[in-house]
């Protein structure tokens, strides 16, 4: 409904919430393809950080409802800052061109 009205922004809060894995990945395929094919700017508020890595052109980092950090996948994903957002030590893996964290150790 809302790409009908075309504006330029869409927000989306949590669309991955209370979806499985193929319905998530799906999603944000069709998101994505909403940025490419309809020129749209997408903003989307998430708490997987790897579909965020994955997805995602830029991040911004929250904690607390105070921006942490803001940058690129590449910038965001790293054990310090992924330590400093979330105050637990993960393990930053490139997986196919893409950062994604291991957090479940």
């Amino acid at each position: 409904m809302v790409l009908c009205q075309d504006p330029d922004y869409v927000l989306f809060d949590e669309p991955l919430n209370n979806l499985d894995m193929k319905q998530s990945v799906g999603m944000m395929k069709l998101l994505l393809q909403a940025t490419d094919e309809l020129d749209k700017t997408i903003v989307l508020v998430l708490h997987d950080i790897n579909f965020a890595s994955c997805y995602s052109d830029y991040i911004v980092a929250m904690r607390g409802g105070s921006i942490m950090r803001h940058g690129t996948p590449a910038e965001i994903m790293t054990s310090g800052v992924i330590r400093e957002v979330y105050d637990m030590d993960v393990e930053i893996q490139d997986i196919q061109g893409r950062k994604s964290s291991i957090y479940y150790t």
